[in-house]
């Protein structure tokens, strides 16, 4: 009697990644610095175990017609409805990478998406700026942000030759009144420490002079001191990264366990963060590892003790990252998409 092969489908956040580039890890447009290792490493381990992964086109499409099919949503609200009902298709999981600043209209499904899902993975299980009201919390799972690598890359961490100064890797976003939010406070960041030329600025649309990112008050209040501080974009953050001792590394929102790819992409590169974000960010990464923004009175006091820092001080920062890097605790992040769809264990 021949074993029912089990099919995963994905739903992607953009039609960028159907057809599968969800994970062709070739595709240096997707791919930049490794985006689609955690997705590309999942199928490969996958179709080790007899297990088909396929992006949700497939299904959409009929080419798995008569198969029974484990559905899963990466953030998209308007697909799985269609198959509600339908004995062959399981609601598997729904993912919610987005925080409910980016993304308010998941967090209000959250009831519906609770009742149509087996599993539900958030940043947080316990409210923490969302509402539970109406949510099947069981359902809920902790997301741990996958990650694309095992370890430091060699070629950005032993960079010597660093700039003793900040860098900061973002867009330009306009959060249009949702609170509470850290893009003011990052623009607020760039305009005090470039009078006195400690940062440098990368990322998208901080050039543009008219565009809806840059349509409120902070960015025009500070318009100047972010254009003297802003080198453009870059096709690589680990290059850049590299290039300097410390980042600074807020996210876009205080929440409990919102950890994104940030302060991952800082270990890699070997650049100490100075992180602001997740309040129980010591819950999951150590201390030792980054510095807490939370811990100064001012941005020219972060300065101060940033650009004051010994070198021994900051090799151990970098220290701490490589054992953190080697750690079961960061394993749960390069192992996270195996464990959300219980697929064996990619080797660590």
């Amino acid at each position: 009697m021949s074993q029912t092969v089990r099919h995963i489908v994905i739903e992607p956040s953009s039609h960028h990644f159907q057809n599968n580039e969800l994970f062709n890890e070739a595709n240096t447009l997707l791919n930049r610095d490794g985006t689609l290792l955690p997705f590309s490493r999942l199928k490969q381990n996958a179709a080790q175990h007899g297990i088909q992964l396929h992006t949700a086109d497939a299904l959409h499409s009929g080419q798995l017609n008569g198969q029974k099919v484990e559905y899963w949503s990466l953030g998209i609200l308007n697909k799985y409805q269609q198959y509600l009902g339908n004995p062959n298709v399981t609601l598997a999981g729904f993912v919610l990478m987005e925080p409910p600043l980016v993304a308010p209209a998941m967090y209000r499904a959250l009831p519906k998406l609770t009742a149509h899902f087996q599993q539900v993975h958030v940043h947080n299980t316990v409210g923490d700026g969302y509402a539970l009201a109406g949510v099947d919390s069981a359902k809920l799972r902790k997301l741990d942000w996958p990650q694309p690598y095992p370890a430091e890359l060699p070629r950005f961490f032993d960079q010597g030759d660093r700039l003793n100064k900040l860098v900061v890797i973002a867009g330009a976003h306009n959060p249009r009144f949702r609170k509470p939010e850290y893009y003011s406070s990052r623009i607020e960041a760039v305009a005090a420490l470039q009078a006195v030329g400690a940062i440098d600025l990368y990322g998208r649309g901080w050039g543009d002079t008219f565009s809806r990112h840059n349509a409120w008050w902070p960015y025009w209040k500070n318009r100047s001191t972010i254009r003297a501080a802003y080198r453009g974009m870059c096709s690589s953050k680990m290059d850049v990264l590299s290039r300097y001792r410390f980042s600074l590394c807020f996210e876009n929102m205080p929440m409990q366990g919102y950890i994104t790819e940030k302060i991952f992409d800082c270990f890699y590169a070997g650049t100490v963060p100075v992180y602001w974000g997740a309040p129980d960010i010591a819950e999951h990464i150590p201390e030792a590892c980054y510095i807490p923004y939370s811990r100064f009175r001012s941005f020219s006091d972060m300065w101060q003790h940033v650009s004051a820092m010994p070198e021994a001080r900051w090799q151990a920062h970098r220290e701490a990252i490589r054992l953190y890097l080697s750690s079961n605790a960061y394993a749960r992040h390069y192992q996270a998409m195996e464990r959300m769809m219980n697929v064996p264990l990619a080797e660590f």
